[in-house]
């Protein structure tokens, strides 16, 4: 969902709006989504995210927790071949990832 600032500097709100929408089909940004599983704790999650995905503590955390309760979240975003190696390692320490 695109947020929106009420002040428009070069146009109108519809032509804002048409902007966003061009800029949102052209972006090539790959998915790495984490998904839930009953193995691995919490504490495994965090750590992971912290060292593979490079998020500070408390965005691991909240990663974490929306694993948990929503059953999958992307935990990261970005270029298609850095994802992959995202994904792999993630993978690779035993948590289920896939790219989208």
């Amino acid at each position: 969902m695109t947020t929106l600032n009420p002040i428009f500097l070069n146009g109108t709100q519809e032509e804002l709006l048409t902007e966003i929408e061009v800029i949102d089909e052209i972006s090539d940004e790959t998915k790495v989504i984490l998904l839930n599983d009953d193995i691995n704790t919490f504490d495994w999650v965090i750590e992971c995210l912290v060292e593979i995905c490079e998020h500070d503590y408390l965005q691991a955390e909240q990663c974490a927790l929306l694993v948990h309760y929503k059953g999958k979240a992307t935990v990261k975003t970005g270029e298609k071949e850095k994802m992959k190696a995202i994904c792999q390692a993630l993978c690779d320490s035993q948590l289920s990832a896939i790219i989208a």
